[in-house]
């Protein structure tokens, strides 16, 4: 399709257009394989890059355009038919860019006549007349692999280069061809258009070391070319499917919806989700899914399913025994926060304040506050809640994240490094598995570095690993969870202190806790973006409460009698005296919470209890354990009386076990 002079081009084609006079090479980068929309008489036109150049300089009398690669050397891929057998015939056969000092001569003699038109060759003498230069663009494609390592180039290499830039430096403009009229009659050179993935993939020194060179940047399109594309795709859809005839508010409702969905791609995949939607029968209101799928891989949705909904209804229902309540104890505030998190995330109304609020996680949950409160165990009750899987729950523990280079683990290594092959952990769990929860343990630890890929998923729902693959997190419920707030190390003393006390009214915990969070990110860390992006999403965990330390203590408890009985048939009791002593001890210390408590049942019960059962070899299922008394000397030491009755003759058998230190981070 050739278009008129008139039309519209993208920007980077009207900059390489109007800069032909002044400059003799150009370096394209970027987005430049996507498709690229031309506007003529009001309507949008999506062309390859190669359609764009062609149409964009033959007004200014271009009579050929050329591609050159590796594999298929040069060749003619547009041309005027009066001149297509000329540029035939002075083309020669290349092995491009040479492999051979021989080789690599001929290659750039052939550049050099192609920058001159083939001045010399067409200057023939036919009757009166000469023939004049021809005025041609050759394309160099794939740039960014004409050589090995860009900062360590061979010999031929750098020759290669060397000419090239010699080549820039002594080219000339050419006049237009006869009868050209407009733009076309000024003196433009005959452009060589590296196309290369990135601006430092050609050696830096060809870049800066010619005033002929010029790089243009090819962005990836804005929210306003992907709603034309969108509107053009609609108009493609009705040819192929004309029975879908909506109103046009409706029609034009669907083509915004579409062009959100497609926040983040370029305009060949919103032509592919289209082939797709075709593919599968979708109709057009239903594009957002079909990028969904074009993304993801997957066709299934658990988010757009009732199932979810009726789920997130019952984890939040105290007599359900699988409840979040019931699972998380003491912390009504924080279930509460959590639960009204998932449901707007369930209804895909995270971000929705946003004018754009792109391909964010479907939700985002920052749970602070002391250790053992249960910021883990909600985490879990999340995943379970949401997809009922324990495989949907992937936790990263960010104190193996502190060390530099650290994001290289969660996205993958750049070309080059070690363990490039191997992928992300990360970014590969998550496309095996688009619908998770992903736990990030303990956020304070992690490097800088770390911080900023959160950043970007958080930003952009999407990270690119080191083989240059784009994995989605659109689907993903993102935890982080911290310590911040509640605790400090001392700069100088390196001793732990304290921010806030046990039995603080949570009100005033919350505020305090969110206060310090936010001067962490800001003054320590130096991200406050990352604390502008978690937003409203800080959920604060209360201290346990003496009560509800109980409550916990009898639940652990319970677990201990179940395992006991599963596994030997022997029911264990604890006596009212023991029962009080060991709940002491367990409650001691409330910065430890939940998890101190399981910690000193370790010490205190489950080891002496463990020794004793030893001791026992020939006990009976059907025995009864009873710990009548609980006992620790000043060195730690602790001793328990345990009675064995009913499975063999009554007996009493004293353990005693070091106590080792309860404490938990």
């Amino acid at each position: 399709m050739d278009l008129q002079k008139e039309a519209r081009f993208p920007l980077f084609a009207e900059e390489l257009a109007g800069t032909l006079s002044v400059h003799a090479q150009y370096v394209l980068y970027g987005n430049f394989r996507d498709l690229h929309l031309v506007r003529i008489r009001d309507r949008d036109h999506p062309l390859p890059l190669r359609g764009v150049l062609w149409n964009r300089l033959r007004p200014l009398g271009y009579q050929a355009l050329l591609l050159c690669d590796q594999v298929s050397g040069i060749q003619v891929i547009k041309a005027d038919e009066n001149v297509r057998e000329a540029v035939l015939t002075l083309l020669e056969p290349l092995d491009f860019p040479g492999t051979s000092p021989a080789q690599t001569q001929r290659t750039v003699a052939q550049l050099r006549a192609i920058s001159e038109g083939w001045g010399p060759e067409r200057a023939k003498v036919r009757g009166d007349r000469v023939l004049p230069p021809l005025r041609v663009a050759l394309v160099i494609d794939h740039a960014s692999r004409l050589v090995g390592d860009v900062n360590r180039l061979t010999p031929e290499e750098r020759d290669f280069f060397l000419a090239c830039l010699q080549l820039a430096g002594e080219a000339k403009p050419l006049e237009g061809p006869p009868g050209a009229t407009g733009d076309a009659t000024g003196a433009l050179f005959n452009p060589l258009i590296w196309l290369a993935d990135g601006e430092r993939d050609l050696p830096n020194w060809l870049l800066a070391g010619s005033e002929r060179i010029r790089t243009v940047a090819v962005p990836e399109p804005d929210a306003d070319e992907r709603r034309r594309m969108a509107r053009q795709l609609r108009r493609e859809y009705l040819r192929t499917a004309p029975s879908w005839q909506p109103t046009e508010e409706a029609a034009e409702e669907t083509v915004g919806a579409f062009a959100r969905a497609a926040a983040g791609m370029n305009l060949t995949a919103m032509q592919e989700s289209l082939r797709l939607a075709l593919a599968r029968n979708l109709p057009f209101d239903r594009m957002p899914d079909a990028v969904r799928i074009y993304r993801l891989g997957v066709e299934r949705n658990p988010w757009s399913r009732d199932e979810i909904r009726l789920r997130i209804l019952k984890g939040e229902d105290p007599s359900d025994e699988r409840a979040i309540p019931r699972r998380v104890l003491g912390q009504e505030a924080a279930v509460a926060m959590t639960l009204d998190i998932l449901k707007r995330a369930a209804l895909g109304l995270s971000g929705a304040q946003a004018t754009s609020p792109g391909h964010r996680p479907r939700g985002v949950l920052f749970f602070a506050g002391p250790t053992g409160t249960g910021k883990t165990e909600l985490a879990k009750a999340v995943a379970s809640v949401l997809f009922d899987s324990d495989q949907a729950y992937l936790r990263f523990d960010m104190s193996e994240f502190s060390a530099a280079h650290s994001a290289d683990r969660l996205v993958g290594a750049p070309p080059g490094y070690v363990g490039f092959e191997a992928g992300g952990e990360l970014t590969t769990a998550v496309r095996e598995n688009p619908f998770r929860v992903i736990l990030f343990d303990e956020i304070e630890k992690a490097d800088k570095g770390v911080l900023d890929k959160f950043l970007q998923v958080l930003e952009d729902g999407r990270l690119t690993d080191g083989q240059g693959v784009t994995t989605y997190f659109s689907e993903c419920v993102l935890i982080f969870t911290s310590n911040l707030g509640v605790q400090r190390t001392d700069p100088q003393t390196q001793e732990w202190q304290p921010l806030v006390e046990p039995g603080t009214p949570y009100p005033e915990l919350e505020a305090m806790v969110r206060r310090n969070i936010k001067e962490h990110f800001e003054r320590v860390i130096g991200r406050p973006e990352l604390m502008n992006r978690l937003g409203g999403n800080v959920v604060v965990f209360d201290f346990i409460s003496p009560q509800v330390a109980e409550q916990i203590f009898d639940l652990q408890v319970g677990n201990i009698r179940r395992q006991l009985a599963a596994g030997h048939g022997i029911e264990l009791e604890l006596t009212d005296e023991a029962r009080e002593v060991l709940l002491g001890h367990c409650t001691q210390d409330p910065w430890k919470g939940g998890r101190g408590i399981g910690m000193v049942l370790e010490t205190h019960l489950i080891n002496p209890l463990a020794r004793a059962l030893f001791a026992k070899p020939h006990l009976r299922p059907g025995a009864t354990a009873l710990v009548s008394d609980v006992r620790q000397d000043e060195t730690g030491r602790v001793e328990v009386e345990v009675d064995f009755k009913n499975g063999t003759e009554n007996s009493a058998a004293n353990g005693a076990a070091n106590g080792a230190g309860d404490g938990t981070r």
